[in-house]
């Protein structure tokens, strides 16, 4: 193996890294004891530079490099670590692993003939490295990074670290919260509308012009790329994914789901678009949302895109007009992990309710409702119970 052309691009790569602004939570997962740790997230999240954040700061040996790279269409990742190893090397961080053939085996290989190598992967195609990781069970420990949470984003815009809270601390002190915030920082609402249309996305660095054209390419190359990989799907059904994004995108409030319906639009079974749905759940391009129920429910009552970056991707590109009622009920759902669609109110976590809108939004809907807030497009509240909707971009 050619190591020195592997260490001469490393070198490059670090030289060139442009972010200062590291993303602390999984700076300190890669940091973790453990051998063999896997960073799963949509493409352009950061993994890239926080795996070289990792490398350039790490106290041993260290190299990286990625798994599509050229110089292994006739040679094999285990050859480069094992030279690499007898050179003293202790640390290897593989970029995009899920490109490379048969990677999960050969990842096992090196786990096992490699006792004291820390090994670090990334993949976009966390359907892939989902569907592979059983063959590197109790070795590869997953992790998934998320996009940029709007504190994140005004955080790297502002270069500054701001606190987190709880959502309990966040509905008990929306207005001292807020208030303290929007009165230090008076641009952080028009960042905040900023954020809606490209921050989700630490790329948005290289030119805001091309963001959602580049946003939309790597969606594109999930539909094309990642989900037939799996060949678990016939290609000609590529096609149900495009109408389906199109019938969300056009339907301009959230897509209310009938599953009957789409299956004879398709031309699927429902179990069919059952998996279909699943699918691109796990590929973050939807947010299905549900009902809170004691059973466990598959079939999802409102779909909505997985952060609002995505949402202005596809309306530009299909030429819609972004409906503000679905923007604003995308990034508050964005926020969450766990979160009901609820017929009382709009959403409910935990024991809680909430109703989104602007601010001319009222209590008449939620009035006789315990524990209910709105969560509101506004600057900064005097009304606990009136939370300004970027504010939950500052959860833990």
């Amino acid at each position: 193996m050619k190591i020195d052309y592997f260490i001469r691009k490393q070198e490059l790569l670090i030289a060139k890294l442009s972010a200062k602004y590291i993303r602390i939570r999984y700076f300190e997962i890669l940091s973790l004891g453990e051998r063999l740790i896997g960073l799963i997230g949509s493409r352009g999240v950061g993994k890239t530079t926080v795996l070289l954040q990792y490398i350039s700061q790490s106290k041993q040996k260290a190299l990286y490099f990625s798994g599509d790279d050229i110089e292994f269409t006739n040679s094999k990742i285990y050859d480069l670590v094992d030279e690499f190893y007898a050179l003293g090397g202790r640390v290897v961080a593989i970029d995009e692993v899920h490109r490379y053939k048969n990677w999960a085996q050969e990842i096992k290989n090196i786990y096992d003939s490699f006792p004291d190598l820390t090994i670090r992967v990334s993949g976009s195609s966390m359907l892939n490295i989902m569907y592979e990781k059983y063959d590197l069970s109790r070795r590869l420990v997953l992790h998934k990074m998320e996009c940029l949470s709007f504190r994140e984003y005004f955080e790297m815009q502002k270069d500054i670290k701001l606190s987190t809270y709880s959502l309990d601390e966040i509905l008990s002190s929306a207005s001292a919260i807020s208030k303290e915030l929007i009165f230090k920082y008076e641009d952080l609402y028009a960042h905040f509308k900023n954020y809606l249309v490209y921050g989700a996305y630490p790329f948005y660095l290289e030119g805001t012009e091309s963001f959602n054209k580049k946003l939309f390419n790597a969606l594109d190359k999930i539909i094309h790329e990642d989900i037939p990989s799996l060949n678990k799907i016939d290609y000609s059904h590529i096609s149900i994914f495009q109408k389906l994004i199109f019938l969300v995108l056009s339907a301009k409030t959230p897509f209310s789901v009938s599953m009957a319906s789409l299956s004879r639009e398709f031309g699927i079974t429902e179990p069919t678009l059952y998996t279909y749905m699943e699918i691109l759940d796990k590929t973050e391009i939807f947010k299905s949302m549900r009902k809170q129920s004691k059973h466990l429910s598959k079939k999802p009552q409102k779909l909505l895109f997985a952060n609002t970056n995505i949402l202005y991707s596809y309306s530009k590109k299909y030429e819609i007009e972004v409906d503000t009622g679905t923007l604003r009920e995308t990034f508050f759902v964005s926020n969450f992990d766990t979160i009901f669609y609820s017929d009382i109110g709009d959403f409910k976590v935990g024991e809680y309710i909430f109703e989104v809108g602007g601010k001319s939004k009222d209590f008449s809907q939620i009035k006789d409702v315990t524990n209910s807030f709105l969560a509101l497009d506004i600057d900064f509240t005097t009304n606990d119970k009136k939370v300004p909707l970027w504010l939950f971009g500052f959860m833990k």
